[in-house]
């Protein structure tokens, strides 16, 4: 088991490290990297993934490469647009209604997306539920027009309610990701018919066999996407839209470039706008430098006891 501590190159999540750890099992690596909030019970599937991983117990794959969308933080329309550019990507996910910001912050950087991109990418926005449903209403008409069209919104209300009101008042896709994630019933987008896209992430929901269950159950179009992983835990995302039987969106998996470091001889980057599938190799140099300091690594430590723990009792 090996601890790590990467530090991000721009704030995102609301987070600038990156913390994690990596098991080792017969098939190779997994990674358990659960956000330091998340309390055990919500952790546990995030380990059920890595230990999938770390098996190789992984679906054969039915493509042999997966398109993928450069992600935009929420910084300035100059950054936004370099962040475009270096991507090399042709679709964009831009985050929008970050705290402290404006949405005249969010059409700036929606403007100068569409300016990189050029007219025939594509634009889709993530606003980690931050809007009311009228609130959502409004901007999406902004947000859309500053785009020169949204190709979705991925989940622009908290809840699934919410979200199933806001499909029927506005023409911008809707996509939703917590609500499926974090949700008791992932199901419920379905039966209220709140949304169009389906976004997985393969750590929170359990594992890449996990999520093409709930793919084929759930009944919408899929978008896999990645919780600020390592290229060890990106390539399980990648194993997942590479068994998808059809993949009509660009996956959010180019997001290694967000973190300053990796743990992979050659991470896990787009290429032509698209990452290849396979299994990352672990630069073992890197995870010595990149090691979390001792104390971080004892909180890791008790976290996974925590989330064992939670299997145990889930169990008996």
């Amino acid at each position: 088991m090996n601890v790590f501590s990467i530090p991000m190159r721009t704030r995102f999540r609301g987070i600038t490290v990156r913390e994690g750890l990596l098991l080792r099992g017969e098939g190779g690596w997994g990674e358990w990297s659960p956000f330091l909030e998340y309390p055990p019970d919500v952790a546990e599937p995030w380990l059920r993934c890595a230990e999938e991983a770390a098996a190789g117990d992984w679906p054969a794959p039915v493509r042999d490469a997966v398109p993928v969308n450069v992600t935009v933080p929420a910084v300035g329309p100059e950054q936004a647009h370099a962040t475009v550019r270096a991507g090399g990507c042709a679709t964009a996910k831009v985050k929008v209604a970050e705290p402290g910001q404006s949405l005249a912050d969010d059409e700036a950087r929606l403007e100068a997306v569409r300016d990189a991109l050029g007219p025939g990418g594509r634009v889709r926005v993530d606003a980690n539920g931050a809007w009311s449903v009228d609130e959502a209403v409004r901007a999406l008409g902004l947000l859309d027009r500053a785009a020169g069209g949204l190709e979705y919104a991925e989940q622009p209300c908290a809840t699934v309610e919410e979200l199933a009101a806001l499909r029927r008042r506005v023409s911008v896709p809707i996509a939703a990701d917590e609500s499926i994630r974090r949700a008791e019933d992932p199901y419920r987008v379905r039966d209220l018919e709140a949304a169009d896209v389906a976004v997985l992430k393969v750590q929170p929901l359990g594992g890449v066999r996990a999520c093409l269950r709930i793919a084929e159950e759930i009944g919408l179009p899929v978008v896999v996407s990645s919780a600020l992983e390592t290229s060890v835990g990106i390539a399980a995302g990648v194993a997942l839209a590479a068994a998808l039987p059809d993949l009509p969106y660009a996956c959010g998996l180019a997001t290694v470039s967000l973190l300053t470091a990796d743990v992979a001889v050659a991470a896990l980057l787009p290429v032509d706008g698209a990452l290849p599938v396979g299994r990352p190799v672990v630069d073992e140099a890197a995870l010595a430098r990149l090691a979390a300091a001792p104390d971080r690594e004892a909180a890791w430590r008790e976290r996974l006891a925590a989330a064992h723990g939670v299997r145990q009792d889930r169990r008996s």
